[in-house]
């Protein structure tokens, strides 16, 4: 398998933006396996949890659709500076208070991540910016590496986590305070993406001088591609929403509640299981390249989905993390092809917009799973339902997008 390092791709301006998603996947990565865990331990019941955990999908989606759509014309380094701020905000407010109407804000407001996934404008702009600053027959290699990056660094925030929790219980703090210090590292990282972004050149700002001026964008900066991004977006926020009843946090949590593992041995789990769905991002690109972009996404997220499933019926701890790290290890193949699939059947000057509403489509879809999700690991006799309903739930995602996508579209791209 010929995998091109990222140094041969990639320019200054994508070293940076590399720099920034790997400090930005770290801090997710943090927080993804002892953000549910610190909620319950400042009192908040499970259906205060689950509803916490919605409203920073809904307000990531309306904060998401606000920026991405008018990062193009307000600055695209000035749109990443300000969900910068807004990470930072939030993990000063969650940090700082167990108040529920003020947690509700910063959630619904503020970026924070309850998944260990992408969350803000960050990652629409940054598609956007790198495909405009390298070439098409690099894109699907470059996003393999811009996810493998992105996969390491929650792994090694998830693993770090865990750690900072347990010598935080050394060092004699108990509860709630044992949990703060990883809130803080949060908003720390959010200080370090505001001095990197902005040190990025005019080279990422979208170049209107090579818009065609006579095309009129009808539609939250769409014009020729919107019934191809429209209903791509309508299946991104199916998987989504299948996606949102397993989140991290979520299954983080459904181990603590039924195996009573600690952070540190969670954040282990999670370290090798984001570091085998980041290996698996390269595989993607050198199979996208012999059978196609959309047969990568499906034929490799079919299985880890029926793998999903089968996790919860696992007799056991070991049976059970074995089955999650062999779905985690072909789980995320989908992610730099579907990326490239979408930067590829939209016209150039729509591709921050498209970006953008594919996004916020997961965003909705993933919004309200993770309340229901909660509530169902708290219950003796339906914890088990969240894995249930997100496999079978991706598994209709992924038939209705082979059925939708395998057509000469496909193959005119997949070589991109």
């Amino acid at each position: 398998m010929n995998v091109k390092s990222p140094t041969k791709l990639l320019s200054q301006d994508s070293f940076l933006l590399f720099a920034t998603r790997s400090s930005r996947m770290f801090a997710y990565g943090l927080l993804s396996v002892v953000l549910v865990i610190y909620l319950a331990e400042i009192g908040l019941q499970e259906w205060e949890i689950g509803l916490l955990l919605t409203l920073t999908l809904v307000g990531d989606t309306a904060i998401s659709l606000l920026l991405t759509t008018s990062a193009d014309r307000f600055g695209r380094r000035r749109t990443l500076i300000v969900g910068s701020i807004l990470m930072v905000l939030a993990g000063i407010v969650f940090v700082s208070t167990g108040n529920l109407v003020l947690l509700l804000v910063a959630a619904t407001i503020g970026v924070i991540s309850p998944s260990g996934n992408e969350i803000g404008p960050f990652l629409s702009v940054e598609q956007a910016a790198l495909s405009q600053i390298v070439s098409d027959e690099k894109r699907t290699g470059v996003f393999a590496w811009y996810n493998l990056v992105g996969s390491f660094s929650t792994a090694l925030g998830a693993f770090a986590g865990g750690l900072i929790v347990e010598a935080s219980q050394r060092f004699g703090l108990i509860g709630e305070a044992a949990f703060r210090p990883v809130l803080w590292a949060y908003a720390s990282i959010g200080v370090i993406l505001i001095g990197g972004f902005s040190l990025l050149t005019s080279a990422v700002e979208a170049q209107r001088e090579n818009r065609p001026p006579s095309q009129t964008k009808t539609l939250l900066g769409l014009h020729e591609s919107k019934q191809i991004v429209f209903k791509l977006s309508l299946l991104f926020g199916l998987d989504a929403f299948g996606g949102g009843f397993v989140i991290q946090s979520v299954i983080a949590y459904w181990f603590y509640v039924r195996f009573q593992l600690d952070p540190a041995i969670l954040g282990t789990i999670f370290l090798v299981a984001n570091l085998l769905a980041g290996v698996s991002a390269l595989a993607a690109g050198w199979l996208a390249r012999r059978i196609g972009l959309v047969n990568t996404m499906v034929f490799t997220h079919l299985p880890s989905n029926v793998l999903l499933i089968l996790v919860p019926m696992m007799p056991n701890l070991y049976w059970a993390v074995g089955l999650l790290l062999l779905r985690f290890s072909i789980s995320q193949m989908d992610v730099p092809t579907r990326q490239a699939y979408t930067m590829a059947v939209v016209h150039p000057d729509e591709r921050s917009a498209a970006a953008g509403i594919t996004a916020v489509a997961r965003s909705v879809g993933a919004s309200i799973s993770p309340m229901l999700a909660i509530l169902l690991v708290g219950s003796s006799g339906l914890m088990s339902t969240p894995f249930f309903l997100a496999g079978g739930l991706k598994i209709v995602y992924d038939l209705l997008l082979y059925r939708a996508f395998t057509t000469e579209t496909d193959r005119s791209t997949q070589d991109i």
